[in-house]
């Protein structure tokens, strides 16, 4: 056990390996080979089989800065759905007690409290007041 564990350490050192975006293809090509087991669609099948080769691709390139960059870019595009989900989870918990309205000099959102009738509101970002009803 302790020879194929130190042969495969070196057959993979220099080498990429596993990364987040390397876990979700490997989730997404699991997850329409069980979509096949039930439905049998060979467009599925032919998805799942390319997301594990390009998988295994990615883990055994050499190409370490290239991978790198590939990975970076999906964590931005995760990061950037993830805060839209957040930012909204946040607007709908706070919908009975708070308003969001748009500047209409800078488009900066502004959170002001309920039920305080028409109020004067003062962007903090370009100073521009304005008049609405909460």
């Amino acid at each position: 056990m302790d020879k194929f564990k130190n042969k495969m350490m070196r057959f993979m050192q220099g080498r990429y390996g596993s990364d987040q975006l390397a876990r979700l293809t490997m989730y997404i090509s699991f997850a329409c080979l069980i979509v096949t087991i039930f439905w049998h669609n060979t467009f599925i099948y032919f998805l799942a089989l390319v997301l594990l080769i390009y998988t295994y691709f990615r883990m055994l390139s050499r190409n370490i800065s290239r991978r790198y960059n590939e990975n970076q870019i999906y964590l931005k595009c995760r990061y950037k759905v993830i805060a839209k989900f957040n930012g909204f989870k946040a607007r709908m918990r706070d919908r009975k007690t708070h308003r969001v309205f748009k500047c209409p000099g800078c488009s900066q959102k502004i959170r002001v409290p309920r039920g305080k009738g028409r109020i004067s509101i003062k962007c903090p970002k370009c100073r521009i007041e304005f008049i609405k009803r909460t």
